[in-house]
Protein backbone atom coordinates (compact mmCIF):
# COMPACT_ATOMS: atom_id res chain seq x y z
CA UNK A 1 0.00 0.00 0.00
CA UNK A 2 1.46 3.59 -1.04
CA UNK A 3 1.68 6.20 1.69
CA UNK A 4 0.99 9.18 -0.55
CA UNK A 5 -1.49 8.70 -3.64
CA UNK A 6 -1.84 11.29 -6.05
CA UNK A 7 -4.36 10.83 -8.77
CA UNK A 8 -4.88 13.28 -11.60
CA UNK A 9 -4.29 16.55 -9.24
CA UNK A 10 -5.14 19.82 -10.76
CA UNK A 11 -4.39 23.16 -9.65
CA UNK A 12 -4.46 26.54 -10.98
CA UNK A 13 -3.84 30.28 -9.55
CA UNK A 14 -6.31 32.48 -11.43
CA UNK A 15 -6.15 31.89 -15.33
CA UNK A 16 -2.85 30.44 -14.44
CA UNK A 17 -2.50 26.63 -14.97
CA UNK A 18 0.02 24.80 -12.83
CA UNK A 19 -0.35 21.43 -12.64
CA UNK A 20 -2.23 19.85 -15.16
CA UNK A 21 -3.42 16.03 -13.60
CA UNK A 22 -0.73 14.83 -12.04
CA UNK A 23 -0.45 10.93 -10.85
CA UNK A 24 1.96 9.40 -8.29
CA UNK A 25 2.64 7.12 -5.88
CA UNK A 26 5.10 6.85 -2.77
CA UNK A 27 4.88 3.24 -1.03
CA UNK A 28 5.91 3.88 2.90
CA UNK A 29 9.84 4.35 3.26
CA UNK A 30 10.27 4.98 -0.35
CA UNK A 31 11.84 8.35 -1.71
CA UNK A 32 11.25 9.79 -4.85
CA UNK A 33 12.45 12.82 -6.38
CA UNK A 34 10.71 15.40 -8.40
CA UNK A 35 12.44 17.44 -11.06
CA UNK A 36 11.43 19.89 -14.12
CA UNK A 37 11.46 23.13 -15.11
CA UNK A 38 10.96 26.27 -12.68
CA UNK A 39 7.16 26.77 -12.69
CA UNK A 40 6.30 23.28 -13.44
CA UNK A 41 4.35 22.41 -10.09
CA UNK A 42 7.00 20.76 -8.66
CA UNK A 43 7.08 23.07 -5.11
CA UNK A 44 2.84 23.30 -5.45
CA UNK A 45 2.49 19.77 -5.92
CA UNK A 46 4.43 19.16 -2.31
CA UNK A 47 1.92 21.93 -0.68
CA UNK A 48 -0.87 19.68 -1.99
CA UNK A 49 0.86 16.03 -0.57
CA UNK A 50 1.72 18.52 2.84
CA UNK A 51 -2.30 19.73 3.48
CA UNK A 52 -0.91 23.36 2.77
CA UNK A 53 -3.46 23.47 -0.23
CA UNK A 54 -6.38 21.69 -1.62
CA UNK A 55 -6.39 20.39 -5.34
CA UNK A 56 -8.80 22.02 -7.65
CA UNK A 57 -9.53 18.50 -9.04
CA UNK A 58 -8.39 15.00 -8.59
CA UNK A 59 -7.39 13.86 -4.69
CA UNK A 60 -4.45 13.53 -2.79
CA UNK A 61 -4.32 11.01 -0.29
CA UNK A 62 -1.46 10.47 2.52
CA UNK A 63 -1.53 7.26 4.64
CA UNK A 64 -5.21 7.52 3.82
CA UNK A 65 -6.32 10.88 5.02
CA UNK A 66 -7.66 13.23 1.89
CA UNK A 67 -8.14 16.00 3.94
CA UNK A 68 -6.23 18.75 4.32
CA UNK A 69 -5.69 18.78 8.42
CA UNK A 70 -5.58 14.73 8.09
CA UNK A 71 -2.12 15.12 5.17
CA UNK A 72 -0.51 18.04 7.44
CA UNK A 73 -0.70 15.62 10.62
CA UNK A 74 1.15 13.35 9.07
CA UNK A 75 3.71 15.72 6.52
CA UNK A 76 6.41 17.67 7.70
CA UNK A 77 7.69 19.88 5.01
CA UNK A 78 11.41 21.40 4.35
CA UNK A 79 11.03 24.43 2.61
CA UNK A 80 13.63 26.12 0.65
CA UNK A 81 15.14 28.68 3.26
CA UNK A 82 16.13 27.29 6.70
CA UNK A 83 13.85 29.73 8.25
CA UNK A 84 16.37 29.27 11.31
CA UNK A 85 15.32 32.47 14.22
CA UNK A 86 17.92 34.26 15.09
CA UNK A 87 17.18 35.13 18.95
CA UNK A 88 17.10 31.02 19.16
CA UNK A 89 20.38 28.69 19.42
CA UNK A 90 20.94 26.20 16.91
CA UNK A 91 19.41 23.42 19.74
CA UNK A 92 16.32 25.57 20.43
CA UNK A 93 15.53 25.98 16.44
CA UNK A 94 15.69 22.49 16.24
CA UNK A 95 13.44 21.78 19.27
CA UNK A 96 10.67 24.24 17.99
CA UNK A 97 8.38 21.05 16.69
CA UNK A 98 8.62 19.04 19.93
CA UNK A 99 7.87 22.58 22.11
CA UNK A 100 4.65 23.28 19.72
CA UNK A 101 3.57 19.75 20.45
CA UNK A 102 3.38 20.49 24.25
CA UNK A 103 6.98 19.05 24.92
CA UNK A 104 9.11 20.79 27.92
CA UNK A 105 11.26 22.85 26.51
CA UNK A 106 13.94 21.11 28.93
CA UNK A 107 12.77 17.83 27.57
CA UNK A 108 12.94 18.97 24.18
CA UNK A 109 16.24 20.15 23.68
CA UNK A 110 17.41 17.21 25.51
CA UNK A 111 15.85 14.72 22.83
CA UNK A 112 16.96 17.53 20.24
CA UNK A 113 20.82 17.30 21.54
CA UNK A 114 20.30 13.36 21.17
CA UNK A 115 19.66 13.51 16.89
CA UNK A 116 22.69 16.45 16.75
CA UNK A 117 25.57 13.64 17.19
CA UNK A 118 23.66 11.81 14.56
CA UNK A 119 23.12 14.76 11.66
CA UNK A 120 27.03 16.11 12.53
CA UNK A 121 25.89 18.78 14.65
CA UNK A 122 27.65 17.95 18.50
CA UNK A 123 29.08 21.12 19.57
CA UNK A 124 27.47 23.42 17.91
CA UNK A 125 23.76 23.33 19.90
CA UNK A 126 24.32 26.64 21.23
CA UNK A 127 25.48 28.44 18.45
CA UNK A 128 23.51 31.01 16.74
CA UNK A 129 22.01 30.99 13.04
CA UNK A 130 24.69 33.53 12.23
CA UNK A 131 27.76 31.46 13.76
CA UNK A 132 26.94 28.38 11.43
CA UNK A 133 28.09 27.51 7.15
CA UNK A 134 24.92 26.91 4.90
CA UNK A 135 25.47 23.44 5.38
CA UNK A 136 24.93 23.49 9.18
CA UNK A 137 22.16 25.81 9.05
CA UNK A 138 20.67 23.15 6.33
CA UNK A 139 21.09 20.19 9.25
CA UNK A 140 20.08 21.85 11.83
CA UNK A 141 16.73 22.63 9.57
CA UNK A 142 16.80 18.76 8.79
CA UNK A 143 16.74 17.84 12.97
CA UNK A 144 13.99 20.62 12.96
CA UNK A 145 11.86 18.64 10.32
CA UNK A 146 13.31 15.09 11.72
CA UNK A 147 11.96 16.27 15.41
CA UNK A 148 8.33 17.06 13.93
CA UNK A 149 7.96 13.21 13.72
CA UNK A 150 5.81 13.21 10.80
CA UNK A 151 5.99 10.18 8.92
CA UNK A 152 6.27 11.79 5.44
CA UNK A 153 9.37 14.01 4.92
CA UNK A 154 8.48 16.79 1.96
CA UNK A 155 12.03 18.38 1.37
CA UNK A 156 11.84 21.37 -1.07
CA UNK A 157 15.34 22.53 -2.71
CA UNK A 158 17.05 22.00 0.66
CA UNK A 159 20.49 22.72 -0.98
CA UNK A 160 19.44 25.14 -3.81
CA UNK A 161 21.18 27.71 -1.91
CA UNK A 162 24.34 26.66 -1.37
CA UNK A 163 27.66 26.77 -3.54
CA UNK A 164 28.95 23.30 -5.23
CA UNK A 165 31.28 22.11 -3.06
CA UNK A 166 29.11 22.51 0.36
CA UNK A 167 26.05 20.73 -1.90
CA UNK A 168 27.99 18.07 -2.58
CA UNK A 169 29.19 17.55 0.65
CA UNK A 170 25.65 17.63 1.52
CA UNK A 171 23.94 15.59 -0.46
CA UNK A 172 26.34 12.49 0.51
CA UNK A 173 25.50 13.51 3.90
CA UNK A 174 21.52 13.49 3.30
CA UNK A 175 21.87 10.18 1.42
CA UNK A 176 23.87 8.45 4.59
CA UNK A 177 21.28 10.22 6.82
CA UNK A 178 17.91 8.98 4.70
CA UNK A 179 19.50 5.70 5.41
CA UNK A 180 20.17 5.98 9.07
CA UNK A 181 16.81 7.83 9.58
CA UNK A 182 14.53 6.25 6.84
CA UNK A 183 11.33 8.13 6.71
CA UNK A 184 9.19 8.12 2.98
CA UNK A 185 9.95 11.16 1.08
CA UNK A 186 9.68 13.35 -1.62
CA UNK A 187 12.54 15.42 -2.23
CA UNK A 188 11.89 18.33 -4.75
CA UNK A 189 15.11 19.63 -7.01
CA UNK A 190 16.09 20.84 -9.82
CA UNK A 191 19.38 18.39 -9.76
CA UNK A 192 18.60 15.32 -11.83
CA UNK A 193 22.19 13.82 -10.62
CA UNK A 194 20.88 15.19 -7.43
CA UNK A 195 17.99 13.07 -7.86
CA UNK A 196 19.18 10.29 -8.99
CA UNK A 197 21.40 9.35 -6.40
CA UNK A 198 19.17 10.42 -3.32
CA UNK A 199 16.31 8.86 -4.57
CA UNK A 200 14.54 5.31 -5.64
CA UNK A 201 12.32 6.89 -8.23
CA UNK A 202 12.45 10.27 -9.92
CA UNK A 203 9.74 11.85 -12.05
CA UNK A 204 9.95 14.11 -14.62
CA UNK A 205 7.18 16.80 -14.69
CA UNK A 206 6.38 18.63 -17.97
CA UNK A 207 6.65 22.76 -18.47
CA UNK A 208 3.58 24.32 -16.72
CA UNK A 209 0.71 22.96 -16.40
CA UNK A 210 2.77 20.33 -14.86
CA UNK A 211 2.32 16.68 -15.18
CA UNK A 212 4.46 13.53 -15.33
CA UNK A 213 6.60 13.25 -18.09
CA UNK A 214 8.49 10.02 -16.90
CA UNK A 215 9.58 8.06 -14.30
CA UNK A 216 13.61 7.29 -13.99
CA UNK A 217 15.06 4.37 -11.57
CA UNK A 218 16.99 6.66 -8.91
CA UNK A 219 19.94 5.13 -6.79
CA UNK A 220 22.72 6.25 -9.02
CA UNK A 221 23.82 8.69 -11.76
CA UNK A 222 23.31 6.32 -14.85
CA UNK A 223 24.08 8.10 -18.00
CA UNK A 224 21.25 6.81 -19.46
CA UNK A 225 18.83 7.89 -17.09
CA UNK A 226 20.21 11.39 -17.33
CA UNK A 227 19.92 11.63 -21.10
CA UNK A 228 16.07 10.76 -20.76
CA UNK A 229 15.42 13.42 -18.04
CA UNK A 230 16.94 15.86 -19.98
CA UNK A 231 15.27 14.69 -23.51
CA UNK A 232 12.35 14.92 -21.71
CA UNK A 233 12.56 18.85 -20.42
CA UNK A 234 13.97 20.04 -23.77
Amino acid sequence: MSEIVVVDATKAYGDVAVLGGVSLAVPAGGTVGLVGRSGCGKSTLLRLIAGLETPDGGRVAVAGAEDERGRLERCALMPQADLLMPWRDALGNASVPLENAGVPRGEARSRAAGLFAELGLAGFERARSWELSGGMRQRVAFARTLLAEKPVLLLDEPFGALDAITRAEMQEWLAGAMRALPRTTVLVTHDIDEALRLCDRVVVLTARPGSVACELDGGGSADRARERAVETLR
